[in-house]
C-alpha cells in the first residue's frame, strides 16, 4: 500500500478504507511516513471531509495505536466504568464535582485528564492547587485507586493514543486543527483508549469555547456521539453555554474552592446545575435506573456529604493534603486583592469570557505555550453575570494578583469584558441540548 495513493484517494473526496486508515495511521506512528505526506493528508481531510463510519475507523485505529485499557478486573464483576470529556471554558471545573457525585453514587471512573493551554484550564492544573497532589500515575496504581475510591484522574500517559500526538503536533502548524472528523477522531481515540464503556460529552458553546457557534458544537456533539456509539461504548452529549465563565471563580485554586463550595451543596447555580446535569447523564448510563431516579441519585450523594468525602477520599489517594480540602482557606491565595468596578449602572449585557481567560492568563494563570508555569493563586471572581443589576462602582469582580501592576492591567481587562448597558437582559441558559445516538 502507498501513502501518495491514499493521500490522493483522499484529496479527490473518496471514502478510505478501515485497511487504508489502519495501515497510514500505523505508518504515522512508526515513522516509517514522513512529517510532509502525514500534512499532506490532513489538508486534504480538512477540504474533502470524512464520512461517519471513516471516522469512526479512523478513531479506532488511532486508539489501537498504543496502549489500551481494560480496567474490568479492576471494579466489580459486572460494573460500568464511567467518563466525561468537557471541551473546555473558562471557568470549568466541572470534573471536580462531577467524579466524587459519581463515584458516590457507586459508579466507577476512571479518568485520563490534561492540562490547560491559553485561556482554559486543565483539571489537572486545578487539582495540582493541593500540596503533594500527583496525578503522574503507574497503571497499577491507577487500578488499585479504581478499585478502592472508585475515582481516579491521572495524566494521560505517552503511549495512550499516540497516533493523536504526532497528529495534533502538525495539525497545529499546518492550519488544519479545525478539522471537525480530525477535532473528533483525536478526541474520541483517547477516550476509547482510557477503557470507559459510558462516556459523557460536556460540549461547550459560545465566545470563550473552541466551537463558537452552536451549529458548530451541534456537529461535533453529533459525531463524537455516533463515533462511540459504533464504536460499542454508551454516549450521551451535552451542548453547554459558555457565552460567559461558568460559575463565578476563573483561576486554579479559586475554581478548586468553588468546587469545594459546590461538593457542600453551595456554590454558584449555573454551576451545581451543570454537574448536576452531567452527573445525571453519567448516572443514567451507568445504572439501571430512570432519569428521574438517576437526578435524584445525584441530589443525595451531595446532600448527605457522600459526594464531598469521596472527594476527600479522592485528593488523599494521590497525595494531596486533604486539610486544604476541609479548610479551603489553606490552599494557595494571592497575596493582592483588587476590585474592578462598574463605570456605571446598568444591566449586564454580555461578558467576553474568552478576553477574561486571557486576562487570567496574564496574571499568570494560564499558559501561552506548553510547559509554561502556572501560578495557582492567581484569577478573578466574578460578582455580576449576564443579566445581573449593576450600580456605578460596583465591583464586577475581584481580581487575585501576584503583583500590583499585573494586578491593575487585569482589572483594566477584566473591566472592559463586561458589557453594560440599560435594558435588561435576560440570564443565559446552562445546557442547549441534549444529543444521544437516536437523535
Amino acid at each position: 500500500m502507498n501513502p501518495v495513493d491514499i493521500i490522493i484517494k483522499k484529496r479527490d473526496g473518496h471514502e478510505l478504507t478501515p485497511h487504508e486508515l489502519h495501515y497510514f495511521v500505523k505508518g504515522i506512528v512508526s515513522g516509517q511516513i514522513p512529517d510532509y505526506q502525514i500534512a499532506a493528508w490532513t489538508m486534504a481531510v480538512y477540504f474533502q471531509g470524512m464520512t461517519e463510519a471513516e471516522t469512526t475507523d479512523l478513531t479506532i485505529a488511532m486508539a489501537e495505536s498504543g496502549d489500551q485499557l481494560d480496567l474490568h478486573d479492576s471494579v466489580p464483576p459486572g460494573a460500568v466504568i464511567v467518563d466525561k470529556h468537557s471541551s473546555g471554558g473558562v471557568g470549568d471545573k466541572t470534573t471536580l464535582v462531577v467524579g466524587p457525585v459519581v463515584a458516590a453514587c457507586g459508579l466507577s471512573v476512571g479518568k485520563m485528564s490534561g492540562r490547560g493551554l491559553s485561556f482554559t484550564g486543565g483539571t489537572i492544573d486545578k487539582l495540582e492547587s493541593f500540596t503533594g497532589w500527583t496525578a503522574e500515575l503507574s497503571e497499577d496504581r491507577f487500578r488499585h485507586q479504581l478499585r478502592e475510591v472508585g475515582l481516579v484522574v491521572a495524566a494521560q500517559t505517552a503511549d495512550l493514543a499516540p497516533a493523536d500526538k504526532i497528529l495534533y503536533a502538525l495539525r497545529d502548524v499546518t492550519g488544519t486543527v479545525p478539522s471537525l472528523p480530525l477535532i473528533a477522531a483525536s478526541i474520541m481515540s483517547k477516550k476509547l483508549a482510557a477503557g470507559a464503556d459510558a462516556i459523557v460529552l460536556d460540549v461547550k458553546c459560545g465566545a470563550g469555547a473552541f466551537m463558537r457557534t452552536l451549529d458548530e458544537a451541534h456537529a461535533l456533539a453529533r459525531l463524537m456521539v455516533a463515533i462511540g456509539e459504533r464504536a460499542g461504548r454508551r454516549m450521551t452529549a451535552l451542548i453547554t453555554q459558555m457565552e460567559q465563565p461558568l460559575g463565578r471563580a476563573v483561576g486554579h485554586a479559586l475554581e478548586v474552592r468553588e468546587a469545594i463550595e459546590t461538593l457542600r451543596g453551595d456554590g454558584p447555580e449555573d454551576f451545581r446545575l451543570l454537574a448536576e446535569a452531567v452527573s445525571s447523564e453519567m448516572a443514567l448510563l451507568g445504572g439501571d435506573l430512570s432519569r428521574e431516579e438517576a437526578a435524584a441519585k445525584v441530589r443525595e450523594a451531595v446532600a448527605n456529604g457522600a459526594a464531598f468525602e469521596k472527594f476527600r477520599a479522592f485528593i488523599a489517594a494521590q497525595g494531596g493534603d486533604v486539610r486544604q480540602a476541609d479548610d479551603p482557606a489553606l490552599l494557595p491565595a494571592a497575596p493582592l486583592r483588587l476590585e474592578a468596578p462598574s463605570e456605571r449602572a446598568g444591566y449586564v449585557q454580555a461578558i467576553d469570557s474568552r478576553a477574561l481567560g486571557l486576562a487570567v492568563v496574564e496574571l499568570g494563570g494560564g499558559r501561552r505555550k506548553k510547559g509554561d508555569a502556572i501560578d495557582h493563586r492567581v484569577g478573578a471572581v466574578l460578582h455580576a453575570k449576564t443579566g445581573d443589576q449593576v450600580e456605578r462602582g460596583m465591583p464586577l469582580c475581584t481580581v487575585y494578583a501576584a503583583d500590583e501592576e499585573a494586578g491593575r492591567t487585569a482589572v483594566e481587562q477584566i473591566r472592559s469584558a463586561f458589557i453594560v448597558g440599560d435594558e435588561p437582559v435576560a440570564p443565559l441558559p446552562v445546557i442547549y441540548e441534549r444529543i444521544t445516538v437516536e437523535e
